[in-house]
């Protein structure tokens, strides 16, 4: 049954500015959503075709709430909502569709194995990817892994808006072998695929061989909610050495799940 507050939705004559709609890792029973409105009205929220929750029981252009979705059950981990408002006449009227991403405790505590799953979870974040390293006259094997330490969210997307990682990469036969980096990474949400991600970074084998890299990597898709399978090329040179510069095409795992957030 559809509450009354969504009955007889009309076309959105009330523009809604979404600054926030996120289930944080570290809390996945809370949706957070805040929004703006171009004017003065009472809110609420239909999450999944089915939940509506009231956001702003008196007007304003300004509605924000913490909504607790542990008691509801979901169709999948990507879950879409539509925004309602009602002006001082009564009219109502719909957002757009949005859609907010459940992290993998959440999911997990549907599976009811929440210790395992964990257990499986850090092992795939783990995992190495498998390198192509090719410099201008060899090809090489690598396994390399980046870790995303500090990830930044500016709110209402599935993945941060960009992340600090520490990478290691253990290059064999090479005459540098084993490679730390530190470096930054932008993800950019797109059509067709999760994202595409351009990052800089610069590396040291410790030793003196030390330089800088620029890189891009595509976010191909999703696989258990929250891992999303990668293909990445990266261009690494020691400035001023001639025939340092070497390539590196990957492919791997990512996930910003046991990541600091921000």
């Amino acid at each position: 049954m559809v509450p009354p507050f969504s009955m007889a939705l009309e076309q959105d004559s009330i523009e809604v500015y979404l600054i926030d709609s996120f289930v944080p890792p570290e809390n996945p029973d809370v949706f957070i959503v805040s929004f703006y409105t171009s004017d003065t009205c009472l809110s609420a929220i239909l999450i999944d075709g089915k939940y509506e929750v009231k956001i702003s029981e008196i007007f304003s252009d300004n509605h924000r709430a913490e909504i607790d979705i542990s008691k509801y059950a979901f169709r999948n981990d990507k879950v879409e909502f539509l925004l309602i408002t009602e002006d001082a006449e009564k009219n109502k009227y719909k957002s757009e569709k949005y859609e907010f991403t459940i992290p993998i405790k959440k999911v997990v505590q549907a599976g009811g194995s929440n210790l395992m799953s964990c257990l499986f979870g850090s092992i795939v974040f783990l995992t190495p990817s498998p390198t192509l390293v090719l410099t201008k006259d060899e090809k090489f094997f690598s396994l390399s892994k980046d870790l995303p330490v500090f990830a930044f969210y500016s709110g209402g997307f599935n993945y941060p808006k960009g992340y600090l990682f520490v990478g290691y990469s253990h290059t064999f036969n090479f005459a540098y072998r084993n490679l730390a980096r530190l470096g930054f990474k932008y993800i950019f949400e797109v059509p067709y695929i999760e994202f595409v991600s351009p990052g800089i970074s610069g590396f040291s084998n410790m030793k003196g061989f030390n330089g800088v890299s620029s890189e891009v990597t595509l976010g191909l898709f999703k696989v258990y909610s929250v891992f999303t399978v990668t293909a990445g090329s990266r261009f690494n040179i020691k400035p001023g050495t001639a025939g340092s510069e070497f390539w590196e095409f990957n492919v791997g795992l990512f996930s910003s799940f046991f990541t600091l957030h921000f």
